[in-house]
């Protein structure tokens, strides 16, 4: 990081220099498929992201590398009308570089809550940075800081815990590890995500400004102690106050009481909620403290109409100039004007992309994750000379360990999209040659010679999903500004009930068949939240929540065979039962089967 008095003296100097034109096109971030590298030249782009799902060729390394150098071709080519700015690209690495084939997937936030490891989760930090930087990219919009309360929340995954003290030292080392080796981390949504009524996506958090700064400003302080550079506001609301129009909030509390000097940055087209009028909206947003617009598709209307704010003295032009200042603040104090385009830096040929330390690292912290719920007659550890009868939709299915923002954006299932790595069923396969994989989803009615086995694994959970698409809730139209393509017609959410029977029903039967031949059966859950599994928990003798592991699903085996001891503890409470309609709210209050800290530990 450059000093700061030295950066300071940069800034104005640049900013003295620069047009309107060039302002307001350092305030604006388009998606890769709607801006070419000549239009970043021409229209002076400060940043382009990929949405999820969104590569380039056949999304390799070298194919981001070589898209990320054309962007910054463009942006570094001065002449007459264009200041030499280098472009900030900015991608959801959220649990490891993700989008990109082949690399590190690491257990997404709230297995990583569940290790309590907070030196672990700035390796993780430190890892994904070096995988990003691999493909050229600056910029990961993570961490997410929020703190869930309720499990029908559709991001629930992407937090740390409930426990805001929890999130806030996890903020501390998560930003370190991303910006300790050259990127840039986004804390984000401010704020009060986490907090929605009854947990829908976008939705509005209710709660008094004591409870708002208590639960989920608090780990944003954490952050910005800590030097992140860029925060992202929430497309949710603060007492039916959208927080991207926030000023109190952006102005007031994030940017003058807690001292952040960065930039914040909309979230996907959060800017249309605000107004009819598009131009009333954008001018909402920057005066509110928005200083960098998502603008995936309509990224020339913004400038167009913002320029119109400008010069009809709605939007100040000190506003634009402090927005900037901001954004080129953090260029400068990034290094990334001393950076050499992307297909010259080292990190593109050296960073151990997907490589086997790298994937040490996401193990372990796979191993530390895991969370025992039940653990009948001991039956874990299991023995490698077992004859283990392994079963159930999620046993072999890597991309359903990694769940959401992989590779797609609403992630994958199989295992062809995921390259590397091992499903659970081969981490077994891996040291019990006795083992056998019973068909995936088959029922277990014709299993031959079932009484030959010694005991059973059944791996079963959640499909991948992301956002508001995880939501358990009643199905309701599209919302403005939601994160998704134009092709969706309704925002349809994953199930009406937290009841794991209801969503997956495939599952109890092969549990139930199993222990009926008198099989002692382990099950293993893959979710992104916990779940009403009373009866699956019941026809079990041992059960293991395993959140959603990633690629090294070996990291499983580890523990169910004894390596490595169980370690992992609830970061969240354990329901019994579906919530109310304002959901939990903590870790305490009827409907808990197991508090937030249980996990057992073998003998």
């Amino acid at each position: 990081m450059s000093p700061a008095g030295a950066v300071e003296g940069r800034v104005r100097a640049l900013l003295a220099r620069m047009n309107l034109d060039q302002k307001i096109g350092q305030m604006t971030q388009p998606e890769r498929l709607h801006v070419t590298p000549a239009e970043v030249k021409a229209y002076h782009i400060g940043s382009v992201l990929s949405g999820g799902g969104s590569c380039p060729a056949d999304n390799r390394p070298p194919d981001w590398v070589a898209m990320n150098d054309a962007y910054w071709a463009a942006s570094m080519e001065a002449d007459a009308g264009h200041l030499a700015i280098p472009i900030l690209y900015g991608v959801d690495a959220v649990h490891g570089n993700a989008n990109v084939r082949g690399a590190t997937v690491f257990p997404h936030n709230i297995g990583l809550g569940a290790a309590g490891d907070p030196e672990l989760v700035e390796r993780v930090g430190g890892v994904t940075a070096r995988e990003v930087l691999a493909a050229g990219v600056d910029w990961t919009f993570a961490p997410t800081l929020a703190v869930a309360r309720d499990p029908r929340w559709g991001r629930t995954y992407e937090s740390y815990s409930e426990d805001p003290g929890v999130v806030a030292r996890y903020a501390t080392k998560v930003v370190r590890g991303l910006q300790g080796e050259g990127i840039l981390a986004c804390a984000k949504h401010w704020v009060g995500d986490g907090g929605t009524r009854a947990g829908v996506d976008q939705g509005d958090t209710e709660v008094d400004e004591t409870q708002l700064r208590r639960v989920h400003v608090a780990p944003y302080l954490a952050a910005v102690e800590a030097g992140v550079l860029t925060v992202m506001a929430s497309l949710s609301s603060w007492k039916g106050e959208k927080c991207h129009a926030h000023r109190y909030l952006l102005e007031d509390v994030l940017k003058g009481e807690m001292g952040f000097k960065g930039f914040v940055l909309s979230d996907w087209n959060g800017v249309d909620p605000l107004a009819e009028d598009y131009g009333e909206a954008a001018a909402m947003a920057v005066n509110a403290g928005i200083d960098m617009l998502m603008v995936p598709e309509t990224w020339r209307e913004i400038i167009a109409e913002l320029k119109g704010q400008v010069k009809r003295g709605i939007v100040p032009i000190g506003r634009i100039d402090d927005a900037v200042a901001r954004i080129l603040r953090v260029k400068f104090a990034c290094g990334l004007f001393e950076r050499p385009r992307p297909a010259a830096r080292p990190a593109a040929s050296s960073s151990g992309f997907g490589s086997r330390e790298h994937r040490a690292v996401a193990r372990e912290a796979v191993r530390k994750s895991l969370v025992l719920l039940k653990n009948e007659d001991r039956v874990l550890p299991l023995h490698r000379d077992a004859r283990i009868l392994v079963a159930g939709p999620a046993a072999h299915d890597r991309g359903r360990q990694c769940g959401g923002f992989t590779v797609e954006w609403q992630g994958v299932s199989g295992n062809a999209a995921i390259e590397g790595g091992t499903s659970i069923w081969e981490g077994i396969r891996a040291v019990a040659p006795q083992a056998v994989l019973w068909g995936g989803d088959r029922d277990v009615a014709g299993v031959p010679d079932a009484r030959d086995f010694d005991v059973g694994v059944v791996v079963v959970g959640e499909r991948p999903y992301a956002e508001g698409l995880g939501d358990i809730r009643e199905p309701s139209p599209v919302r403005p500004g939601a994160h998704m393509p134009a092709a969706h017609g309704t925002l349809e959410p994953y199930g009406d009930t937290l009841e794991f029977a209801a969503l997956h029903p495939e599952a109890l039967p092969t549990i139930r068949g199993l222990a009926a031949r008198g099989i002692p059966v382990v099950t293993v859950l893959i979710s992104g939240r916990p779940l009403v599994v009373n009866g699956e928990l019941a026809a079990s003798s041992a059960f293991v929540a395993a959140w959603l592991p990633g690629s090294e699903g070996a990291g499983v085996a580890d523990v169910l065979f004894g390596s490595h001891p169980f370690a992992g503890r609830l970061p969240m409470s354990w329901p019994s039962e579906m919530p109310g309609g304002d959901g939990r709210g903590g870790t305490s209050g009827d409907g808990v089967l197991f508090p937030r800290g249980y996990g057992l530990r073998p003998c």
